[in-house]
């Protein structure tokens, strides 16, 4: 497999999502925002663990494929990270007059990433952890829903100019990393289908 550059990634992203929107036919690739909250579809995936039995949620189809409890993994870590940075707007006391990247328009704009695979090069691509239970993650889960049910209370409070940067969609609000959980966890949708095929 070719190991592509963050900027080449970011650059067939843009690409990927102006083929779809140029497509009216191709349109409905890309799931619109407010399908379901990020908090209703993590507890979709929560709810799903019940259907995966020990082995099923550890097995490992082939070199480079992940295991159903490694994307549970990585879905969970990337939420509390962007809620990391979505916290750490609240604690800014300045504006930010910068604003996102093309890319970053794009993905706030169409509410979702594009429907194709994305992968990092390797040094960005640690393989997630493989060893926790259903029990464990659906634990993880929970603790993902309680930070956004704290953010429902609060983030009409946030102001929207203080922001934190994201590598490759520029200068995010705290709303937008609220809504990249939503965003990033239905973008493993596919990836969780695909991957119940080998199980």
């Amino acid at each position: 497999m070719e190991v592509y550059t963050f900027e080449q990634i970011l650059e067939y992203i843009d690409l990927a999502v102006n083929a779809v929107l140029d497509n009216d036919k191709l349109i409905n690739l890309i799931e619109r925002r407010n399908y379901m909250s990020g908090k209703e579809l993590l507890s979709a995936f929560r709810n799903d663990l019940s259907n995966y039995s020990p082995e099923q949620l550890t097995h490992i189809q082939e070199k480079g494929v992940w295991s159903i409890g490694q994307m549970y993994d990585h879905i969970i870590l990337v939420a509390h990270e962007y809620l990391d940075n979505a916290e750490a707007c609240t604690s800014l006391s300045e504006e930010q007059p910068l604003g996102k990247t093309r890319i970053g328009e794009q993905l706030i704009k169409h509410g979702g990433f594009p429907p194709v695979k994305i992968r990092l090069p390797d040094e960005m691509n640690a393989p997630p952890n493989n060893t926790d239970s259903n029990e464990v993650l659906a634990k993880r889960i929970d603790e993902v829903i309680e930070r956004l049910e704290q953010w429902e209370v609060i983030i009409d409070s946030v102001n929207p100019n203080y922001k934190v940067e994201h590598g490759g969609f520029g200068w995010l609000n705290a709303m937008e990393w609220v809504e990249l959980v939503e965003m990033h966890s239905r973008h493993h949708l596919r990836q969780q289908k695909e991957l119940e095929r080998y199980i």
